[in-house]
């Protein structure tokens, strides 16, 4: 029950476990205790909840580590480390341009003078002389230059990180990089749409009568399709199942689910789907 009403979004992520002998042992121990549940159920998202409230059993019962936050549905948005550590640059040299700036035009306050020491520290640079403000202004000019150049080789590492990315893509997957040059990732992280609207929407398309411009050709065309056996119903079977997911990763989880390969794969219980969820017509 509990993760029959979890939102997918609300999960929490299954961590990796270790094929150990006694982790192997409580798998075994629950997969015979699914088979009522999995019998009485009624559609594939509750086959999934049962599936998912499995593998969250066995992570508690060995004791590993859950995460208590929701799982992210979109891209991740990690910046790498290098970019962190250029930004922080560019980050404490605007700081110290402010201070400098603030020393030029007159402030004298013990911090800004401390900072502005700190500033031309190992320059044989002293806050008495008398070019001190063309020393400053040189400074200045430095630092902007160091921003400039730190952000162009920002501009530079994401470009070729971009074209990295895009050719291992077009390698593995062309119809998914034609898709994200069409149009931008898109968050799944965004509201839930309306289930009456969506009933509505879906509804006024195939609920409607239309009148169609019925032409001769269509005659023709149906004539010719006569005879032409209709496709018999695909049954997807267990044996389909478990060598569909066989050769998968063990810890992949393609969908939003979150649900690995790993507890779906070899064991009969799991991979008997019911009746209601295996027809495709």
């Amino acid at each position: 029950m509990e993760t029959r009403s979890t939102p997918l979004e609300n999960r929490p992520r299954l961590p990796r476990i270790a094929l150990s002998k006694r982790n192997r042992a409580v798998v075994r121990a629950l997969n015979p205790m699914l088979v009522t549940y999995l019998e009485a159920s009624r559609d594939l998202c509750e086959t999934d909840s049962i599936l998912f409230g499995a593998a969250l059993a066995v992570c508690r019962i060995i004791g590993a580590k859950l995460s208590t936050a929701g799982r992210t549905t979109g891209q991740s948005s990690a910046i790498p480390a290098w970019r962190t550590r250029i930004e922080e640059r560019i980050a404490k040299a605007r700081a110290l341009i402010g201070r400098l700036i603030c020393f030029r035009s007159g402030n004298t306050r013990p911090r800004i003078v401390r900072t502005v020491r700190m500033a031309f520290a190992g320059t044989n640079v002293s806050l008495s002389q008398p070019d001190i403000m063309q020393k400053l202004t040189e400074r200045i000019d430095d630092l902007k230059q160091r921003i400039a150049a730190w952000g162009k080789r920002i501009r530079r590492y994401t470009e070729r990180s971009t074209r990295f990315n895009q050719n291992r893509l077009f390698q593995s997957d062309q119809k998914r990089l034609y898709k994200s040059l069409e149009r931008p990732m898109v968050s799944g992280t965004g509201p839930v749409p309306n289930q009456a609207d969506t009933v509505a929407f879906w509804r006024s398309l195939w609920s409607e009568p239309v009148n169609h411009n019925e032409g001769p050709w269509t005659e023709v065309v149906a004539s010719q399709c006569a005879g032409i056996t209709p496709m018999d119903p695909v049954t997807i079977t267990p044996d389909d199942v478990a060598e569909a997911v066989r050769r998968a990763p063990n810890w992949k989880s393609p969908g939003l689910d979150g649900l690995h390969h790993y507890w779906l794969k070899g064991r009969r219980e799991v991979t008997t789907p019911p009746p209601a969820d295996v027809t495709v017509m």
